[in-house]
């Protein structure tokens, strides 16, 4: 596999094909690379982009999200899903305001250490905001890479330290390209090298790919199932919270009761949001945001 080839290849064409998303123009601070990253987890693009317009107006800075209310926070995460990231969130901005004087760290080592903060989002925020040569590897990034270099459809379920490993052996030796080569290979992914329908014709790397070259074998591991959405708890949490959003104030518990068809996963629901931190009981039974 020539590296130099398929570098040259995909850094020419993300320079025309990249989306406009506004974390990354020149002027997004490295915070708001930090929120887009933790928002954008598990959560398509397009939802993401107003609420982090949203946020980053609202709190521009990490001491501007540490000052605020859980609660506050948690209702303007919206409908992003996965709401404790919300909380998460805050309490970086509390812990790049106390110990790095509000400023975000670019060292990988010290952003891991930020609640909530996983390597990945380490890395992703260490190349990103900062230009450095990191290892970024998310779902996007996986799919490419094994069908580009194995020849196969998707990659193991989880991350294997033979992909961090191959991911970091690609990685072009200069800070820049490295950082850029990150990005283009995620938005190759996501816009062409699709999970399940892939414009391969579409592809600069058409004629380097393993896959295509083999016959694009189809998947022959474990299936891969969607994950479901109705009747779960996670619809029954977020419908508890909306309620909570849109009443600006203690909700009575008669008032959750139809949340969800059977009452006691409304119970279960209830007591998870409790137990995450994301609703705080009152003694008349009611329920409020956190405060």
């Amino acid at each position: 596999m020539d590296a130099a080839v398929l570098h040259e290849r995909l850094l020419r064409w993300y320079a025309t094909h990249a989306r406009a998303l506004p974390w990354r123009t020149p002027d997004c601070s490295p915070w708001g690379v930090l929120v887009s990253e933790v928002m954008a987890q598990q959560t398509p693009v397009a939802r993401v982009a107003p609420v982090w317009s949203a946020w980053m107006e609202r709190w521009p800075t990490p001491a501007d999200l540490a000052a605020e209310a859980p609660g506050e926070v948690v209702r303007a995460w919206g409908r992003l899903g996965y709401p404790r990231r919300a909380l998460r969130l805050r309490e970086a901005a509390v812990a790049v305001t106390e110990r790095h004087g509000g400023v975000v760290p670019a060292d990988e080592h010290a952003l891991r250490a930020l609640p909530g903060i996983g390597a990945y989002t380490a890395a992703a925020v260490a190349a990103f905001a900062f230009g450095r040569r990191a290892t970024v590897v998310d779902t996007n990034v996986r799919r490419v890479l094994v069908r580009v270099v194995e020849g196969r459809e998707y990659p193991a379920p989880a991350l294997t330290a033979a992909e961090t490993r191959l991911a970091t052996a690609l990685l072009p030796e200069d800070e820049r390209d490295s950082s850029t080569w990150n990005v283009a290979v995620m938005e190759l992914g996501a816009l062409v090298c699709r999970a399940r329908t892939p414009q391969c014709d579409r592809c600069p790397l058409l004629d380097r790919c393993a896959w295509v070259r083999d016959g694009r074998p189809p998947h022959d591991g474990p299936a891969r199932r969607g994950q479901a959405w109705h009747g779960t708890d996670r619809q029954v949490r977020g419908a508890v919270l909306q309620r909570l959003r849109d009443a600006h104030g203690a909700v009575a518990r008669t008032d959750l009761e139809d949340a969800g068809e059977d009452p006691a996963q409304v119970d279960r629901c209830i007591g998870s949001l409790v137990e995450d931190g994301l609703l705080e009981p009152l003694a008349d039974d009611r329920y409020r945001l956190p405060a």
